[in-house]
């Protein structure tokens, strides 16, 4: 966002949305009906506008909706009064120490750096990679997600997947009824496909270790936060053949170099673009590998995310991603929508989506 004065000033637009799930999404953390968020557009003096969302997390009420708007209403004041850096990431240093809520801040930041990709004109993905070369990007395979549903709507599911041409699939378990249902899952979507098992931290190691030895014999490519922190975590490892990822408990001081998980799942809505960006990078330099994943976001997040993906995966291999829930979103998925499993990032210059609620 380099330029002149009268086009760094901004304005922030701050929109609440709500989207409701076209089925409900039940996991071992409870059930969601609906998504809301808080739309973010910032408008610069020369007429360019970037876009961005503010997610709660899913299970979060009208208080912490009420937190949300109350730090970007802080970040609008803050710009309102005159931008006091130049560039995205200084602005964002300035919004946290407005207020550091880290999903006001992610949506803050996918806004700036909208905008700032536009202003560049570069798809994001380029424009977090410095902008050089004329690289083709790769597509991003992308993982089906069946929740905690009972198993002949698993089996159902996992079917249409695998017809679909996904070569993963993540199964929502930890609610006392996981046996029955990855056994359908791997009977309908047959042995090509990866499976894996995401716990959303409902178990504790000895439980986590009982069920996961249970359901090895159908082959487990990993399981997602079966307990939460660190030392959980690498008791449950130490005692399974599956991989271990960590979801949940990703940001636990020193978790990524201490050996207790072999991969970590990553959300733009927790980290902000360059916090995802800088944590992917650090969990590859120890070993770890990085993987990213929605929390049912809407349109934008879900772009962010793909972009970020790409940026990724042209540094290095990058697992199945959790970013197919657009379609579980009354919503219109744009580009965004899987095709044989895969997603590939928007061409044109920022997200590359404008949003139609």
């Amino acid at each position: 966002m380099r330029g002149a004065p009268d086009r760094l000033r901004l304005t922030l637009e701050i929109q609440e949305r709500r989207i409701a799930l076209r089925r409900p999404w039940r996991s071992a953390s409870g059930v969601v009906r609906a998504r809301s968020l808080l739309e973010i557009r910032a408008h610069a003096a020369d007429g360019l506008v970037g876009c961005g969302e503010a997610l709660a997390p899913p299970q979060a009420d009208e208080a912490a909706l009420r937190e949300l708007r109350a730090a970007l209403e802080r970040y609008r004041a803050l710009l309102h009064g005159g931008s006091p850096g130049r560039s995205s990431a200084e602005l964002i240093a300035s919004a946290r120490r407005a207020d550091p809520l880290p999903h006001a801040l992610a949506g803050l930041e996918m806004a700036l750096l909208d905008l700032e990709a536009k202003r560049a004109g570069l798809p994001l993905w380029r424009h977090l990679l410095g902008g050089g070369g004329e690289r083709t990007p790769p597509t991003i395979a992308v993982n089906a997600t069946i929740g905690a549903i009972d198993a002949e709507q698993a089996a159902a599911q996992a079917q249409a997947a695998a017809a679909e041409g996904f070569s993963a699939i993540k199964v929502k378990v930890g609610d006392g009824s996981d046996g029955e249902r990855v056994a359908a899952v791997r009977a309908g979507a047959g042995a090509q496909v990866a499976l894996r098992l995401d716990a959303n931290g409902a178990w504790d190691v000895e439980q986590a270790i009982a069920r996961i030895s249970a359901l090895e014999g159908c082959g487990l490519e990993l399981v997602e936060e079966p307990v939460h922190g660190r030392g959980a975590l690498a008791s449950v490892r130490a005692a399974v053949a599956a991989e271990i990822a960590a979801d949940e408990s990703a940001g636990e001081e020193g978790l990524l170099g201490s050996g207790a998980v072999g991969a970590v799942c990553l959300k733009v809505a927790r980290l902000g673009i360059s916090g995802l960006l800088a944590s992917a990078r650090a969990a590859r330099a120890v070993g770890v590998a990085p993987y990213l994943a929605s929390l049912l976001d809407g349109p934008l997040g879900i772009a962010a995310a793909v972009h970020l993906a790409t940026a990724l995966a042209l540094e290095g291999p990058l697992p199945p991603c959790g970013l197919a829930t657009l379609a579980e979103l009354d919503c219109d998925p744009g580009p965004l929508l899987p095709q044989r499993g895969l997603l590939r990032a928007p061409a044109a210059p920022g997200l590359g989506v404008e949003p139609a609620w």
